[in-house]
C-alpha cells in the first residue's frame, strides 16, 4: 500500500511539474526565493563571523564557540517562538508589519542557518595552520588578501557549510509555519504544502510536494557540490 502511495506521488509530482498549475509553482517559487535569500544572508553572516572569531584571540573565545556550536542544534520551533514575538504587534519590530510574510521566514531561517554556517566555517577557518597565515603575511600580503587566501584554502570546508545552512532552511517547517502562517500565494512553501496536504489526508499531494522538494535540493546540492569539486 505504501508503495502505491509513492508510485502515486511520483506520477502526481510528473502531471503537477508539467500542467503549469498556478498554486504548484507559485509554492515552489516561494520556496525557492526564501530559502535562497536565507542560504545567501546566513551565509555572509556566518563566514564573516566565523573569520573574526578564528582570526582574533580575546577572553571569552571558547564561550563564544560553545554559543555557536549549540546554536547549531537550535530547535527551528523555538526559533519560530522568538523570531513571532520579535515581529509580534505588540513586539520590538511589530510595527513593520513583517508578520505573516516572506520576509519573516527569511528572518527566521537565517536565525536557523547563521550558527550551522558558522560552525562549520569556524572549524573549517581553525584547522588551517596558524603558520600559514604568518608566513603569507611575512610575504607582504595585506589582511584582505590573506583572509582571501584563507577561504581559498578552505574552499571545500566552506561550500560544505553553505550546503548545511542550505539543508537547515529547505527541510525547515516549523518555524516557516509560525511566522509565515502558510498562506497561499503568500508565504506557502514546499514544507508547509506537505503538512497540509498531510493533515487533509491528500497523501498522494503531499508526496508529489515532497517529491519536488527533493529535486530542488538535489539541484541546489549539485550545483555546490560541482563548484565545491571544482579544481579538486
Amino acid at each position: 500500500m505504501i508503495m502505491d502511495f509513492i508510485a502515486d506521488g511520483i506520477r502526481k509530482a510528473y502531471a503537477l511539474a508539467i500542467s503549469f498549475d498556478r498554486d504548484v509553482y507559485e509554492v515552489v517559487f516561494v520556496t525557492l526565493w526564501v530559502t535562497f535569500a536565507s542560504t545567501v544572508v546566513s551565509a555572509i553572516i556566518g563566514i564573516i563571523f566565523a573569520t573574526i572569531v578564528s582570526l582574533n584571540e580575546f577572553p571569552g573565545k571558547t564561550f563564544v564557540v560553545s554559543l555557536v556550536n549549540t546554536g547549531m542544534g537550535l530547535p527551528p520551533v523555538l526559533v519560530g517562538l522568538f523570531t513571532t514575538l520579535l515581529l509580534w504587534r505588540g513586539g520590538v519590530f511589530g510595527e513593520f508589519n513583517i508578520l505573516y510574510t516572506p520576509l519573516a521566514i527569511i528572518i527566521a531561517q537565517v536565525f536557523i542557518a547563521t550558527p550551522m554556517v558558522c560552525g562549520i566555517s569556524l572549524s573549517a577557518l581553525q584547522q588551517v595552520p596558524k603558520n600559514f597565515r604568518l608566513q603569507i603575511r611575512a610575504l607582504g600580503a595585506s589582511r584582505i588578501q590573506m583572509i582571501i587566501t584563507l577561504y581559498r584554502q578552505a574552499r571545500i570546508p566552506l561550500l560544505a557549510a553553505i550546503m548545511a545552512g542550505y539543508g537547515s532552511v529547505i527541510s525547515e517547517v516549523g518555524a516557516a509555519l509560525m511566522v509565515g502562517g502558510n498562506i497561499k500565494g503568500s508565504t506557502r512553501v514546499l514544507t508547509t504544502a506537505i503538512v497540509m496536504e498531510s493533515s487533509r489526508g491528500n497523501f498522494e499531494r503531499a508526496i508529489a510536494f515532497g517529491i519536488i522538494l527533493l529535486v530542488l535540493s538535489f539541484a541546489v546540492n549539485l550545483i555546490l557540490s560541482r563548484l565545491q569539486q571544482k579544481g579538486h
